[in-house]
């Protein structure tokens, strides 16, 4: 392993306990990792059999979690062990019934590594996306056990395919088989040599057309809907705000309803939101019937039910790409038929861009694009039906990835 990856990693640790003393989301990663050994230790006895699955963030194990299911009902005398790097998706998912022990990932020092697979001892691991760390991956294959990555994705400018990347490169050769979603992420790996690879698709196909087998019934979107159009805005940053709050407080037929997701939910964002709502409106956390009845927007100041709301709307806006946060899930809304709206900024979101050559998607730069996209779905049910098909269909076709993998492990 790289002498220079390894000081970088010792330096991180560092870095990380300094940010940790400014930044309340970097302290709780600091701080909880001190506890995963201890955790560890206290939930596996060396006569366990085990199964170790790793996501970076909340948004790898939605993506891996049909797969995780599928593991977990058939390996069901194993203890599965699920780690996290980022706070936001531990903090979230740390009591994740598809887990047995759920910690933080040490950071990828060779003791670390020793110490967390000695413990382990994970008959499969299976790490999502490129959330790949050397040392540990190093370690995997010295101990001859069985690892996949799944819904990898990878770019040409990605270290891995660079001249100075080979102790990074190496990595990827200690997973038995890697499951790509394109044929592009693929052909970089056969540049490099790696031959055990399949195109499998993107595992979130899965993942999102499983929520049409759930109940996704929430009484009081009902009552708020009250058998009107409804736009749901989900996931929704200031930049995305400003745009919609102008159309609702000025442009918005009377008869169509809102719902605003917003990504931030601490108080001094929310605030942001409705003081400048000239509609009126309720709050998740004041909601009753009668509030409900009579409001026209939506305020969700909670976490956890976007998905089941989008199965409401007519119409979806999927934040964060008017910005530079990052576009959200534009596969949650498009598995229910809706036709969505996204920013500018989603150069980087292939299924967005998949989604609007497929027509059900629609990009917009500024107000008067937003005005005439909205009014535009709003007074024509036929193209809004059309679109909401074209994205339901498309998520239809695109899935499948779990039942590839599952096909290799022999499940």
């Amino acid at each position: 392993m790289s002498l220079i990856y390894n000081i970088g990693i010792h330096f991180l640790t560092f870095a990380l306990k300094v940010a940790a003393l400014f930044n309340d989301k970097i302290k709780s990663g600091v701080s909880g990792r001190k506890n995963s050994y201890e955790t560890l230790s206290s939930n596996i006895k060396d006569s366990d059999k085990t199964l170790w699955f790793h996501c970076s963030s909340l948004g790898e194990y939605e993506q891996g979690l049909p797969v995780f299911q599928a593991l977990r009902k058939h390996y069901n005398s194993h203890k599965i062990v699920l780690t996290f790097f980022s706070p936001s998706g531990y903090e979230i998912r740390k009591n994740s019934p598809i887990a047995d022990v759920v910690v933080y990932l040490p950071l990828d020092t060779k003791m670390n590594a020793n110490q967390f697979l000695n413990i382990v001892n994970p008959e499969l691991t299976v790490f999502v996306k490129y959330d790949i760390w050397p040392n540990y991956l190093k370690q995997i294959k010295k101990q001859k056990l069985k690892a996949i990555l799944i819904s990898a994705a990878f770019k040409k400018d990605h270290v891995y395919f660079k001249p100075y990347g080979k102790p990074l490169r190496d990595a990827l050769f200690a997973f038995d088989h890697i499951f790509t979603q394109n044929e592009a992420s693929k052909d970089l790996l056969r540049s490099i040599n790696y031959d055990h690879v399949t195109i499998s698709g993107d595992t979130r196909f899965d993942r999102v057309y499983s929520q049409l087998a759930q109940d996704n019934s929430l009484p009081f979107i009902e009552t708020f809907k009250d058998n009107k159009l409804c736009v749901v805005i989900g996931s929704s940053w200031p930049e995305d705000e400003a745009l919609l709050l102008e159309y609702i407080n000025n442009e918005a037929p009377k008869h169509v309803k809102f719902i605003i997701a917003p990504h931030n939910i601490k108080p001094a964002q929310i605030n942001g939101i409705t003081q400048k709502l000239e509609a009126p409106y309720v709050l998740f956390s004041q909601k009753d019937g009668a509030l409900l009845k009579e409001a026209t927007v939506f305020v969700i100041d909670t976490i956890g039910i976007l998905t089941k709301i989008y199965s409401y709307a007519d119409i979806a806006y999927v934040g964060g790409a008017m910005g530079n946060t990052g576009l959200h899930n534009t596969l949650e809304p498009a598995v229910f038929g809706v036709p969505i709206i996204i920013g500018k900024n989603h150069k980087d979101f292939a299924e967005a861009q998949a989604l609007m050559d497929n027509g059900g998607l629609f990009s917009i730069s500024n107000q008067s694009e937003l005005k005439t996209v909205l009014n535009e779905l709003i007074q024509n049910t036929e193209k809004r039906l059309k679109m909401g098909s074209a994205n339901s269909n498309f998520v239809n076709r695109n899935k499948g990835a779990v039942i590839q993998i599952l096909n290799y492990l022999r499940i």
